[in-house]
């Protein structure tokens, strides 16, 4: 009696997965898996993949359909999901022949997340963070060229970040405030295209403050490194009156480091 008690107790304990759950070949699982994601059907691709992993989570095919769920996920833009798969295989693989694809795909879905210099960029140090990790530990792999261009791209953005801060604080007379930003722009970004901008700005920023040698000393940096530069010809008018200003603020240029 109490044997059958126990049997209608796991009975109603029973979830409807536990119900629905049929036991397949790993090929038909895994090729059905497929077709959902060549249909662009990616969260039902993932789900497929996942479902390879838990019914065979020894065979060979297991290991390539952890990292197609995850390709499946970031392909449906849930990237964190993507992420925790990305994980769990390089944990689980580190010397599986697909490591450095999943190392770049996990920098890819930070690299994706990037918003605009407007908001918090703590997105964006995380896929520079990934990006320079595949670079240095797969430099001769065929995701390091694209790394490190998104590398540059993710640094120009961090630094567009500290420009807006920049001009933000500087309109609203927080001189000091915004040199700062400026100076880092020079500093720490130094190959990014805001350099020539942030260089004219310490220019305003110090003239505002009345403090014209600083501005002399800045006015130079940027004549030496960007005498061609609009915003080179901004700052000499400033400085000397002579001239007359850029007729436009979209201007860019490269920086050799000066200081």
């Amino acid at each position: 009696m109490a044997l059958c008690l126990l049997y209608g107790l796991a009975g109603c304990g029973s979830s409807d997965d536990d119900v629905n759950y049929v036991e397949r070949p790993v090929e038909v699982l895994y090729n059905n898996a497929l077709d959902e994601l060549g249909a662009q059907e990616y969260k039902a691709a993932a789900k497929g993949f996942e479902e390879v992993d838990r019914q065979h989570p020894y065979s060979v095919w297991a290991t390539k359909a952890q990292i197609m769920a995850a390709f499946a996920y970031y392909q449906s833009n849930k990237y964190d999901e993507a992420i925790i798969a990305l994980d769990r295989f390089i944990q689980l693989h580190p010397g599986h022949r697909d490591i450095p694809y999943a190392y770049y795909l996990k920098a890819l879905c930070y690299y994706e997340q990037i918003s605009d210099v407007g908001r918090d960029q703590r997105m964006t140090q995380q896929a520079l963070d990934a990006l320079a990790e595949v670079v240095k530990r797969f430099p001769e792999s065929p995701y390091a060229r694209d790394s490190r261009l998104k590398v540059e791209l993710a640094i120009d953005h961090l630094a567009g970040k500290e420009m807006a801060v920049g001009r933000f604080y500087q309109q609203n007379k927080q001189y000091v405030g915004a040199i700062n930003r400026y100076r880092v722009v020079i500093e720490r970004y130094q190959t990014t295209t805001h350099v020539p901008e942030a260089l004219h700005r310490l220019v305003e920023s110090y003239l505002s403050l009345g403090v014209k040698s600083e501005a002399q000393e800045a006015a130079a940096v940027l004549g030496y490194n960007f005498p061609g530069s609009e915003w080179y010809q901004d700052s000499y008018y400033l400085m000397t009156g002579e001239g007359t200003p850029a007729p436009s603020d979209e201007k860019s240029g490269w920086f050799f480091g000066l200081f």
